[in-house]
Formats: C-alpha cells, structure tokens, sequence
C-alpha cells in the first residue's frame, strides 16, 4: 500500500511538473511575441488610439487576435500611422519573425511602400492568409511563398509589382483565393498553376500577360471566378474552359483572343457573367444549350466581329449586350428590351453601321449581306418632302425679295434725307443721346440662340451619333449630365453632353453657353454645336471636339508607349499641361468681372492628340462674387459694381480655383491620382504631409515624393522641385496669401528663376538691405499688394466683350475660332506679368 502511494505521488509529481513546464513555455512565447507587438507598432507607427502601449495587446489592440494566448491574426487595414511614420512610411515587419502561429497577415491600404521580403516565404509557415492588397508594394513576388504550404489566401492586387507570376505559387496546393490583379506583371502563365486544383477565385486582370491562356484551367473544377480581363491574351478561347461545372464568373474582356467563342460555354448551367468584349472574335453565336440558365445571365459579346442572325432565345437573358458587331438582318418582331444592339448591321434599327462598311465586312469573308440598314423614314419619303420645301422656299423667296427690294428703297430715301438734315451728329436716337464706343443699344442676345454656338443639330442626329446613348459609348457620368462619345459622318470624333437641368441650374447652363460662344479661346474645350430641341425640357445637349488623350485623369499613368505598353506621362509634357491649363484659369480669371472655374481638377483638364490642354467641365463656371444672384444680372452688369473686397476661401473666388490648382500640381509632381478630386480628411492630411517635404531652402526632402516613375536629370528634378513650391504657395490655407493665376503662370514659365542659386542671389549692384529680393522671394510677395493696385496696372488694357465682361488684351490669346496655341503664353506673360522691379534694375544694370 505504500509503495502504491508513493508511486501515485511520484505521478502527480511528475504531472504537476509538464504542467508547469508548459504553462512557463506558454508565459515564455506570450512575452516575446508581446516584446514583437511593441517592435512592430515602433516600426510601423501605429498610433496609440488603435493600439495603446499599456493596454494587453490581445484584448484591446485593434486587429490582433490571439487564441490561447498566442498571437494568430494581425489586421492592419484602417489604421493610420503616426505623423512622423506618415512621412517614412516602409516595409518594416520584420517582427513578424517572432509569431510563430500566425495564422493571417492583412493590410489591405495600409501603405507598406516597398518589395516583400523575401523571409516572408521561410519565417511565416503557418500563414493562411496573406492580403496585401493597395499597400504601394514594387518589385517582384518573391519565389519563397511557394514554401507556405497552409496558405489558402493570397492577395497581392492594385500594386506595382513587375516581372513574371513565380512558377512556385504552383506549389500552393492549399489555394483556394489568388488575386494578382492590377499590377505589372508580364509574361506567359506558368504551367504550374495546373496543381492549383483546390482554387475557387483566380483574379489577374489588368497586368501586361501574354501567350495563349493554358488549356489546363479546365481542369480546375473548383472555380467559380475566373477574371483575366484587360491583358495582352492572344489566340483562341480554349473549349476546355467549358468543363468549369461550378463556375458563375467569366471575364475575359480587353484582351486580343480571335477566333469562335466555343459553344460549350452557352451549356453551362452555373454560368451568370460572360464578358468577352473589346476582343476580335469573330463567328456566329449558337444557340443556347438545355442546361443554360439564362433567365439571371449577363452576357456582354460587344465591340468584337460577331456576325449572322439575331436568336429568338436572346429574349431569355436577364441582360445581354451585343453592341459593336455586325450582326444583320431584323430584329424579331416581339422586341428585345433586354439586348443592346447598337452599331451592328441591322435593319429598321438606329444607330447602326453604315451600308459601306457592312457590305465590305461580309464581303471580306465571302459571306451574303442582306441589304443596307434602313433608316425610321424611308429615303423617299425624305425626298418627296424636301421637294415640297423646295417649292414652299422658292415661293417665299420670290415673294420675300420683292418685300425686301421696296423696303431698301424707303430706307435708303430717309437716311439720305437725315444725313442731309443731320450733318455730324452721334449715331443713336437724338432723344437717348449719343452712343459711347464699344456700347451698343440692342438688348442683349439670348446665348442659346446665338450663332456662336456652332451648328444646330436635331434630337434624332445626337441619338444617332451616341448610338441611342449606348452604354458602350458612355465615357463617364458628369455632376452635370453623362457625356457619351460620338461620331460625325463616320469619321469626326466628338463628345455629347447630356446635360440634365436637374443636376444643374438653367442660369449656370445659361453661362455656360454664354463662355463658349462669346468667349472662344484655345485653352477652352471647342464647342461644335447643340441641341435644344428635346422634348424633355430639362434635357440639352452640348456636342464637344473629341479629345484623343481624354484628360489629364486619363492619361498621366496610361500612355502607350513604344513597345505598346503603358507608362507615365514625362516631366516635359507634364510641365506643358500645367503651363497650358494655367493659362486657360488665367483667361478666365482676367475677366472683369473674374471669372471662377469651380471645378479644377484633373478629370476637367482635357487633351488633344499633342497634349495641349483645353479646360472643360464648364457647367460651374460663374462670376466672382454672390452666388445667389441672376446669372443674366452678372453678365450683363457693369464692371464697376462688383464687390471684390475679400473673397475668402468661398468655392466662387479666384483663389478658389488656385487651391485646386495646387493640387493639380502636386499631382503631376506626385503621380499621386485623385488628390484634386476630393477635399476629405485623409485627402488634406495627405496634402498636409506632403508639403512638408516642400522647401525652397532643401531640394533632398522633396525628392522624397516625386513621382518613382519620373526619370529626371538634375535640371529636370530642379524644375520639378520648383513646381512643388509653386503648389505650396497655392495650396496656403489662407487664401489671401495664394498667388494669382498670373504670378504661378509666370512662376511655372521660368521654373529655374524660383530655385536657383545664380537667380536668387542679391546682386552687387542692389545697394540697399530693404530691396535686397530674389526673384522667388518676389514671386511670393509681390502678390500681396491690394487688388485695387493690381486693377489700377490693368486698366489701360481693358476691353469690353460682346456679353458685358471686361478682359485685358494680350497678343494672340484669343482667336476666332478658339484654335490658337501656346506659342504666344511666353511673350504675353513676361507683359502681363514683369519682373520685380529689383530684377529689372539688376538686369539694367548688365545691360549698361
């Protein structure tokens, strides 16, 4: 009995030890990995808020989850850093090392700013998430992940990463979401991905793929979301994509596959998104096969060379859209609400093809075309009506030439008669005395019915131009009206503008119109004509020139290069469109009285074929001054009645359209999009940490937010550092202390002038300490003075225009026909604007 009792004491001994062995290793783990917690929000800057330095980590950190007391989940998403962190944002996780059951890493937008480290696939065995999606990651995907055999999450989208998709990701077997996409990632898809049999979402659209897209996919039965949309994919669809029995999402739009789309594809009975558009395949489509359930499908075929006849099972499809095709022949007689079927080859449809292009197209294939599209009213009937206007006009004409014949008679006996009664008198009635030059005694002209407007088109030529306002011809939805793109003739490009009097006021559609038939000018978008004739009243139509760079938005990240790829805009042609827009804010704001844009941003600076800028999104535009006057009252007005005492930071001033300008600018030194198109709080706390890298006296800490993608010389990065002073001026938050639009015109003329040592430097000659400036020095004072100073040494160059504002004249800023350029900005500006009076005195005294 003793023996027993001292061997169960032994056990629970022995026991009571493991225990406490544990429980010490358990205590050990927790406190390094709590050291690693406290590493990490050092290396990051996690702000106290979110993860407060004397609180447990595990039960009051934001985003840490821990099971056991162990550290299994970090979530970075949605914390913000500290201000000094914010200004040296980098990768730095390396305590990451320590959490040696980590289970999930996310930081979807926290901005990481560098490549993955490469221990990420040796240290984090365990994870099973990984989603690194928006955190401005570069450089390659590093090889090691193929190690993280638990990993079943991986999310590396919307970064810059480069090079080819590592073969190793095959590794992956415990996959099940891959996301790769909008990235810059090029090359063929590696044939490893065929182990991938466990994924379910595989996402890698909008990068720079290539080859053909493997067969094998078709063997990865678990998919359901197949997206390799907006890459370079070539050759032809595989069938084998068909045998995807569980896949609900097909994207393979935007890409240059050719040949038939696989009938297979309309069997399956999953499938509720197809999207092939914007691709060259070519063929008639099958019919529909007995397991499609097309009741809830989306199909979008458009913009491709599908042709043949329209199926009665189309009728079927929640929606389908075949638009930009050449399919012919006439549409079913119980209609198709749910097709879209614009620019095809169809009969007694609008907005369709011409006759000329239909025949070659099926001609080109051997294949029999059954006849021209044929408008609503038949060509005779068109014909028989013009011949009975004809008639009607030759009639009026005779008549009206006889009226007009005696009429010029009586006119021209009386005023022979006054000139001799009235030898030397002013013109205008004797009772209303003389009329002043430049002054006229007609009422002013209502703008929608000015011949300035360009042509007049009818309802039914602008619904034939957009294609009855397609979808496929919508470029984007304005705070004024959608805007669609159209042709004239087949060959002019334009833009139709919907305006909807609902979004907008009549007063500021009014003004509008007004600008841009009395104030035609080459920085202002060319209006080509409109369209009042609607039966919707609150429904115009403006029809804009088409600009083949669309705008500044658009195009800073997305030009095609040589080798057809896309790139970022260069310094050159960035400092041209910041030049050609100042220019366009400082025809407006020469206006007396000023005209305020309201709306400066990158989406409404647009571009033509040589990048030379034209202002658009003119539906803000108005006067300086109340917002809540007539329109008509400030057109026509004179000058001297308006108010410019202080404008403050109102959205309807001058220095309004200066603060977005800065933006502008900042985002053409950044590369940063989407600055100059929002005012939220992250957007101004962006702004605020940027401008602290802005010092006209250290060029080293600017160099820190230039855009990565510039390659610049040492001028160059001058030019460029000088444009970020010119948007910290702008950008002042009191807005008596930003510039006018002249001074940052001229500051963005003469870049060098503002950093440049050989400029900035007091001259021998500059005897006095009270008038001892630099030009940059001058650049941000002399805008200071008061208004009524700036008026006064304008005032000798003051025109009257036809719609009541006053602009001061300079050579060669107004056409027209609006079609001037920028060669003449530089002579203008050094006129408008001079040199500070120490400059000139220095530059006199070389001189002499």
């Amino acid at each position: 009995m003793e023996l027993l009792r001292g061997v169960l004491k032994a056990a629970l001994i022995f026991l009571l030890y493991i225990q406490f062995g544990r429980a010490r290793e358990i205590s050990s783990s927790f406190g390094s990995e709590r050291l690693a917690l406290r590493l990490l929000r050092s290396s990051l800057g996690i702000r106290s808020k979110y993860w407060p330095i004397k609180a447990e980590p595990c039960t009051n950190w934001t985003g840490v989850r821990c099971q056991n007391g162990r550290v299994v989940g970090i979530n970075l998403s949605g914390l913000r850093r500290t201000r000094f962190r914010r200004r040296n944002p980098s990768f730095a996780v390396d305590s990451l090392a320590n959490f040696t059951l980590l289970e999930s890493f996310e930081a979807s937008g926290f901005l990481l700013n560098g490549s993955i480290p490469d221990w990420f696939g040796q240290r984090l065995t365990t994870l099973q998430k990984l989603d690194l999606r928006s955190c401005s990651l570069t450089g390659l995907i590093p090889s090691s992940l193929g190690n993280l055999s638990s990993l079943k999450v991986l999310i590396l989208a919307d970064n810059s990463l480069t090079g080819r998709i590592s073969s190793t990701l095959g590794e992956l077997s415990s996959l099940s979401v891959l996301n790769l996409s909008g990235n810059s990632l090029t090359g063929l898809m590696s044939n490893s991905f065929s182990s991938l049999v466990n994924l379910t979402v595989l996402d890698l659209s909008a990068n720079f793929l290539s080859g053909s897209v493997p067969a094998y996919l078709g063997n990865l039965n678990r998919l359901k979301i197949l997206n390799l949309s907006d890459n370079d994919f070539t050759a032809s669809i595989p069938y084998q994509l068909s045998n995807l029995s569980q896949l609900v999402h097909l994207d393979l739009s935007k890409n240059a596959f050719d040949g038939v789309l696989p009938p297979a594809l309309w069997s399956m009975s999953h499938l509720s998104v197809l999207d092939v558009s914007s691709n060259n395949l070519t063929g008639t489509l099958p019919k529909l096969g007995p397991n499609f359930n097309s009741t809830g499908a989306i199909f979008n075929l458009s913009n491709n060379l599908f042709y043949g006849y329209l199926s009665t099972s189309f009728k079927k499809f929640r929606i389908i859209d075949l638009s930009s095709n050449y399919f012919q022949g006439r549409v079913p007689d119980y209609g198709l609400s749910n097709v879209t079927l614009d620019t095809n080859c169809l009969l007694l449809s609008q907005s369709q093809r011409s006759f000329g292009d239909c025949a070659l197209f099926y001609a080109q294939r051997s294949l029999i075309f059954v006849g021209a599209p044929e408008p609503t009213t038949s060509p005779l009937a068109k014909a028989e009506s013009r011949n009975n206007k004809r008639v009607i006009f030759i009639l009026a004409g005779t008549f009206g030439g006889l009226v007009f014949i005696v009429i010029l008679a009586l006119v021209l006996v009386l005023l022979l008669g006054k000139c001799g009664n009235n030898t030397g008198t002013q013109k205008g009635a004797v009772n209303e005395g003389a009329v002043q030059q430049g002054e006229s005694s007609m009422p002013p002209k209502n703008p929608m019915l000015d011949s300035g407007m360009g042509e007049s088109f009818s309802y039914e030529q602008v619904l034939h131009l957009t294609g009855n306002f397609a979808d496929v011809n919508l470029i984007k939805h304005g705070h004024s009206g959608d805007l669609f793109r159209g042709i004239i003739d087949g060959e002019v490009s334009v833009v139709v503008k919907r305006v909807d009097l609902n979004l907008v006021k009549r007063e500021s559609f009014m003004l509008q119109l007004e600008l841009l038939s009395k104030a035609s000018h080459a920085r202002i978008v060319p209006l080509l004509g409109l369209c009042l004739e609607n039966e919707n009243e609150n429904e115009k139509f403006l029809v804009y020139k088409y600009m083949p760079n669309r705008d500044l938005a658009t195009c800073l990240h997305r030009v095609s290069g040589s080798d057809d790829k896309e790139q970022s805009l260069d310094w050159i042609t960035r400092l041209k469109i910041a030049i050609g827009a100042a220019e366009g804010l400082y025809y407006l704001h020469d206006f007396s009285p000023p005209l305020v844009h309201r709306d400066v941003q990158a989406s409404s600076i647009l571009l033509d074929d040589k990048f030379e800028v034209r202002l658009g999104s003119l539906s803000e535009v108005t006067a300086q001054g109340d917002l809540n006057q007539s329109v008509i009252a400030r057109l026509f007005r004179m000058s001297q009645s308006f108010d410019q005492k202080n404008p403050g930071s109102s959205p309807a001033t001058c220095a309004y359209d200066v603060y977005c300008f800065g933006k502008v600018l900042l985002e053409l030194v950044t590369g940063k999009l989407g600055i100059s198109k929002t005012d939220d709080g992250s957007t101004r706390e962006w702004i605020e940490q940027t401008l602290s890298y802005i010092s006209i006296n250290d060029k080293e800490q600017m160099t820190k937010i230039v855009d990565p993608s510039l390659i610049v010389d040492e001028d160059l990065l001058e030019e460029v550092w000088a444009m970020a002073i010119v948007a910290r001026s702008c950008l002042n938050p009191k807005p008596f202390k930003r510039p006018p639009i002249g001074h940052v015109l001229k500051a963005l003329e003469n870049p060098l002038k503002i950093v440049r040592e050989e400029y900035n430097s007091s001259s021998a000659r500059l005897r006095t300490t009270s008038s001892r400036r630099s030009w940059s020095t001058a650049f941000f004072g002399s805008w200071r003075q008061s208004s009524s100073e700036s008026a006064t040494a304008t005032a000798s160059r003051e025109v009257i225009t036809a719609s009541g504002f006053k602009q001061t004249g300079r050579v060669g800023s107004q056409g027209s026909g609006g079609n001037d350029h920028s060669s003449s900005h530089k002579r203008l500006s050094s006129e408008v604007f001079p040199e500070p009076l120490e400059i000139q005195e220095v530059e006199a005294g070389d001189a002499r």
